[in-house]
Order: structure tokens, then sequence, then C-alpha cells
């Protein structure tokens, strides 16, 4: 295990005496071109120490397309259907057309800073006008990322070159929410509408999208007034899935009031009503929101109805997600801690419903200090001189 330094034309190199391939013939490896022959010295030294500690990395000629190929096939069985068409989508659309054909070991950081720029000019994938957010080029960074801590620890590259790059960071978006009016007109306007319930818990629970399309029957526990939530629906590729979900902290009791458990009641009669008239024909899963046979219903299902309602009624257009952050909006303006409001959402931890909802604290803080303000008394200049006063007539006495 040795090596030297040469120089060809007016650049110096570093050789190394690789282990003989099978068939016992020698193997060398090219390093270079150094401007100096203390520069090319110096590297000389770094790749022996590098061969003697294992850290030696052999060039891969494995292009970034074909590496992502496969751990994409490596993933597969290890994370969620959705997360890896979210991977997928990223691979596809901000990666591989720009530097895809580069072989992984070749990749450096000044080339993923360039792809980050131009990412930033590019137009939008989905036709609205503008080009890729931050938020989109920032997931592509950490969809990168991990692969190539995959890449490292198979010995194809000796660092992650992600790791000395910094991404954009993201615009924080405000959120859209309604207020106590709002809602109440929208539940007039769909009380008559097939998913009213799906609705009404997006705006009582918190609960997500998938989360109540995923909700079974036997998840109510109806004596206690609570919801259990054990499994959320997924749709990729055409294709439904009932997944539990992702942490503990997702896999919560939110409690109902009354009036929450008297409307899922109600719900309960009408699609029994549904089951005996379709009789052999209805599937039935034990889901809270159904179709009319039985079936599962699709996130573009709900969608559609939801911006069906919207249009019918005098509110501001907000996304059906939005019902979570109207949720949880509402509970901290009425003085509900932020932790119980976390717990219902099923945050990992507050810090995040903190931040999330930072927008609604200060408004709080000032709400707080006037009530604190009326239990305390707070002397004015006036006050304080009339009290002098009677102190000194109190001395004179």
């Amino acid at each position: 295990m040795n090596g030297h330094v040469t120089k060809k034309g007016s650049k110096y190199y570093v050789v190394i005496e690789l282990e003989r391939d099978a068939n016992g013939k020698r193997r060398r490896k090219w390093f270079g071109g150094y401007k100096t022959k203390k520069e090319a010295q110096a590297a000389l030294v770094q790749k022996l120490h590098e061969l003697q500690t294992g850290q030696f990395i052999e060039e891969s000629d494995i292009t970034i397309a074909e590496f992502l190929q496969q751990w994409l096939e490596h993933k597969r069985s290890q994370v969620r259907p959705a997360t890896l068409r979210s991977y997928e989508w990223h691979i596809r659309r901000h990666i591989l057309p720009y530097i895809g054909h580069i072989k992984v070991s070749k990749l450096t950081p000044s080339i993923l800073q360039n792809l980050y720029i131009t990412l930033q000019k590019a137009p939008r994938h989905d036709g609205k006008p503008g080009s890729v957010s931050n938020r989109s080029i920032l997931h592509a960074h950490l969809v990168l990322h991990e692969a190539l801590e995959r890449a490292v620890r198979w010995g194809i590259i000796p660092r992650n070159v992600c790791d000395l790059v910094d991404p954009p960071r993201p615009q924080k978006v405000d959120i859209q929410v309604w207020d106590i009016e709002h809602v109440n007109r929208f539940l007039l306007a769909a009380r008559n509408d097939r998913y009213y319930i799906a609705f009404l818990l997006a705006i009582t629970t918190g609960m997500r999208k998938g989360e109540i399309l995923g909700l079974r029957w036997i998840d109510i526990d109806f004596a206690s007034k609570l919801i259990t939530v054990r499994q959320n629906l997924s749709f990729v590729h055409g294709q439904i899935y009932f997944l539990e979900p992702k942490t503990a902290r997702g896999r919560r009791a939110v409690a109902l009031s009354d009036p929450i458990i008297e409307a899922l009641k109600r719900h309960r009669e009408i699609q029994d009503a549904e089951r005996h008239r379709a009789g052999v024909l209805y599937e039935d899963h034990g889901l809270v929101v159904q179709t009319e046979l039985g079936h599962p219903v699709t996130p573009r299902a709900l969608d559609r109805s939801w911006y069906s309602l919207l249009k019918q009624c005098d509110v501001p257009k907000i996304r059906f997600h939005d019902l979570r952050h109207t949720h949880a909006t509402l509970l901290l303006k009425q003085g509900v801690h932020p932790k119980i409001v976390s717990e219902r959402l099923g945050h990992a931890n507050i810090g995040i419903t903190l931040d999330t909802y930072s927008h609604v604290l200060p408004n709080l803080q000032q709400s707080a200090i006037e009530q604190l303000s009326e239990l305390i008394s707070v002397q004015d200049d006036e006050s304080n001189a009339n009290c002098e006063g009677r102190k000194r007539a109190e001395g004179d006495d």
C-alpha cells in the first residue's frame, strides 16, 4: 500500500497503488491535477492515511439517477405508500431533470447549490403562477440528504455533500382560519350534505382528513364521549390503505361534546338505513364516513363536496385542512391551555403547537394582562399625592 507523486505537463498527480484484482493485475488510482508539487504531496499523505484507516473509497461510476432508483427500491418496504410517493415526486420533478446524469462521486456542494438556485427560478409543476417554493426545494434537499446517507453507508461516497449546503429557508405561510360566525354559516349550508359529519368532526375535533376518513364506529366510545384515533386512510396511485398513526402522539383520545355525540348517532341511523336498502350490495367496512354502498371515501371525493359547498355560502375560501387550524385557534381564543390543544391535535410536542399558532398568542397575552390588571390596584400620581396628604394630616394629629 503505497503511492507517489508524478508530473504530467504542468500539473502534479497522486498515484496510489491499490490491491491487485482477482487476476493478480496491478491497479492504480490517479488523483489530480494539482498546481504545485507541495499540494500533491499533501494529498498523497491524506490518501495514504485514508487507505490505512479504511476510509478510502474507490470512485463509483453510478449516476445519481441510477443510485436513487436503487434507493427507492430499498425504501419501498420501509416507508408508507404516501411517503414513498412524495420521495418519487421530488426525485422526478426536482432532482433527476437537473443532476440525474451526474455521477454520485462527482456531486459537489457548488453543483447542489446551483441546483437550488435554478429551482427557485423554475416554474411550478401544477401550472399555478410563480416558481418552485422554498418549502418544496427544502423537501427535495431532505430526500437527497437521506439518500446520500445511504450512499455513505454503502461505501459509494466518503461524505454527504448535502451537509455542506444550505437549502433555502421556506417562507412561513399565514394560516387561514374561520371565526365562529363562518363556522356556523358553513355548517348550516352543509347540514344536508352527505359528508356533513366529516366537516363537523374536522371543526370540532381537529382531526386530519385521513383520520376522519379512516375513523370506525368501534373507535368511538359513546358512553365516555371519546374518539380514539387508531388509523388513517391513505389513497396512493388509485389504491386505498389503512395505516396506523405515524407516532405514539398521533394515536390519541379526543373528547366529544354532547351535540357531536347526538350528531354521530343520527348519522349512524342514516347509514343503517342505507345498509338496509342496499342489501347484499353493501360492503360494510365499519367506517363512519362511507359511500351509499359502504365503500371507503377517497380524499378527492370529500374535497369535491367541500369545494362545492364553499361556493354556496358566504365564507372565506380555505382548505379542508384549515378546519384543523380553525379548531385549534378557536380553542386557544377560548383560553384552553395549549397543552390540551396539542394533545387533541396529536402534535409530537407542545412546541409545535405554540409555533404553529403563534399568531394567536399575542392577543391572548393582551387579554391575560388586562384581566390581571383588573385584580391589581395601580395608584397614579394623584392617588399618591392624596395618600401623602393623609399621612401628614395624621402626623399633625
